[in-house]
């Protein structure tokens, strides 16, 4: 009785789903957020202002099991300047730049996406994701580093405008600008893909 038992308990764990760690995720656009952060430069940096922008994911999935894969899309035409010092004015005003065409010009190319090529694990929950981001229509490999803690996947990435046809905004000069390299911090949750009941 026991080795009978024994073997129906294997039949039904070799026939169970996989975990959510080993299964398709998809992203949680409620809970998950990417800051993108744009520093000040130039020899009067000090007039100038730092800027930081929120691009709300609107959808996206992660596969942790190997090989490992991830797929992250932002809607640029929704991202928003936060620049807490500065007034609503000029707010209004750094915003309306940014999705212009000068910049995002969000209007034409309306998605942002990030799309790994190769994950490679450094560690306990912590991984290096190398993929493509295609931004204003350009598509350039980036390096993500990646950690897991409290639920969530949590790190940062940076690029150079200039690598998607962006000119940095340069005032008097160049003597206020924003500099070229723009770096992204993220904070991702997901909910596991269930398959249906049969």
């Amino acid at each position: 009785m026991i080795r009978k038992l024994y073997c129906v308990l294997l039949v039904l764990s070799l026939a169970a789903p996989a975990t959510a760690a080993e299964g398709p995720a998809v992203v949680d656009a409620q809970r998950s957020r990417i800051l993108v952060r744009a520093l000040k430069g130039g020899l009067f940096s000090a007039f100038g202002h730092d800027h930081e922008v929120s691009a709300p994911i609107v959808r996206g999935q992660i596969v942790e099991s190997e090989p490992g894969r991830v797929q992250l899309e932002v809607d640029a035409r929704a991202m928003t300047v936060l620049d807490p010092q500065l007034s609503p004015e000029k707010r209004a005003e750094v915003q309306t730049t940014m999705h212009g065409p000068k910049v995002l010009d969000s209007e034409r190319f309306p998605v942002m996406s990030f799309v790994s090529a190769r994950v490679e694990p450094q560690g306990s929950d912590r991984w290096m994701v190398l993929g493509d981001l295609t931004l204003r229509g350009r598509t350039r490999p980036v390096t993500v580093e990646v950690q897991r803690r409290n639920g969530g996947y949590f790190g940062s990435a940076s690029f150079k405008q200039t690598e998607f046809g962006i000119k940095p905004i340069s005032l008097a000069g160049g003597t206020i600008k924003v500099k070229d390299e723009v770096k992204i911090e993220f904070e991702v949750f997901t909910t596991p893909v269930t398959s249906p009941a049969r």
